[in-house]
């Protein structure tokens, strides 16, 4: 009997060692910039004002002071150190600060 408890004791022992060493901590998400949704996209259109994108989109994550033209929109999201996703929006006002054009841009870095 002395040697089947010490040979479960064990065989628990080595198993619960082994599985031990195959976890690994919870890594949160972690999102950083502008966080905007297809629908979001859909209200964009041509002749919008700088306020209507402003109340869409929020703050332009840059506006560059030399070039009151162009707005960008940077998200991404992160995992540990792994890059999940990447989206970039760019919008480009006219002369009369009314949406004139935009570029969006989806990445999905490749794993390996």
């Amino acid at each position: 009997m002395k040697q089947l408890t010490t040979t479960f004791f064990i065989t628990i022992f080595i198993i619960s060692t082994s599985s031990c060493s195959s976890l690994s901590p919870y890594k949160v998400p972690i999102l950083q910039g502008n966080i905007y949704e297809d629908e979001d996209l859909e209200k964009l259109e041509e002749g919008l004002t700088k306020e209507q994108v402003q109340y869409i989109f929020g703050t332009a994550l840059i506006q560059d002071p030399f070039r009151n033209s162009r707005w960008d929109y940077f998200n991404s999201v992160t995992v540990g150190e792994k890059v999940m996703t990447e989206n970039k929006l760019t919008i480009y006002f006219n002369e009369n600060g009314l949406v004139e054009s935009w570029v969006v841009e989806k990445s999905t870095p490749q794993t390996n």
